[in-house]
């Protein structure tokens, strides 16, 4: 294991921070480590908005679910799809620009979530603390006009910054057997890895909870894909200039 490996694999979202400012120096090397995240044919399809401005945080925390933790962290960015400047690009040229497909949707948020895990694990590796917001999604329109976003862009996630005022505990993963396929996807071991699962994350749960609560992933996932998620979405989407194909 080296220093890579063991931060990456020490995970955890944190939710409650000091008084330590978050430098701009900082900052400045967190973006620098997004603009290196890897990207489709160097589309670069993104934007990050840094929020520092205590009103708007909490502003932002009740579009995103009333999540407090947006108001009192030292920095939010806002990890936006961005096809803004490519339209501007393609403009200086003359050239028609086709985005409507599906696809780059896709490309768009890919690029946009490598950008943010790059800064997240950056964070990390300097002694930041964090926690991803999606969120950010559930009010959508009302989180562009406050960010003043243009046409073609989209906010795909958000991200509480600063240095970590809690020690909280590390939920366990899927077991790797109903994740990891050698050379074709197979059924076989899913539903036994499961019920595997259940059991573990029920007693984590169970545990970090003083028995507050005892579901665990299986039942929990269930729950939360049995209902509509945002469905506002497709049509802001289009509102902000994708005409989905």
């Amino acid at each position: 294991m080296n220093n890579i490996l063991q931060l990456i694999q020490s995970h955890r979202s944190i939710r409650k921070y000091s008084d330590k400012p978050v430098t701009n120096e900082v900052l400045e090397e967190l973006y620098k480590s997004a603009q290196w995240a890897p990207s489709s044919h160097n589309i670069q399809a993104y934007s990050i908005v840094t929020i520092r401005n205590n009103e708007k945080k909490r502003k932002l925390s009740v579009l995103c679910g009333n999540q407090k933790y947006i108001e009192s962290c030292r920095v939010f960015l806002v990890f936006c799809l961005d096809f803004y400047r490519l339209k501007l690009s393609s403009e200086m040229y003359q050239a028609n620009i086709e985005i409507d497909e599906i696809e780059n949707l896709l490309v768009g948020a890919v690029d946009t979530a490598l950008a943010a895990e790059n800064v997240f694990i950056a964070a990390r590796s300097i002694g930041l603390g964090g926690v991803m917001i999606g969120g950010i999604r559930n009010n959508p329109k009302e989180v562009s006009e406050l960010l003043h976003l243009p046409e073609l862009t989209v906010p795909i996630m958000g991200m509480c910054l600063g240095y970590p005022a809690q020690n909280v505990w590390q939920k366990p993963r899927l077991p790797q057997r109903v994740v990891i396929h050698e050379e074709e996807y197979k059924t076989a071991h899913i539903m036994d890895g499961l019920l595997e699962y259940e059991e573990i994350s029920s007693d984590y749960y169970t545990r970090r909870t003083s028995g507050e609560r005892t579901d665990g992933w299986t039942k929990q996932m269930a729950q939360y894909l049995s209902a509509p998620r945002r469905p506002n979405l497709r049509r802001f989407i289009e509102e902000q200039g994708f005409k989905l194909k």
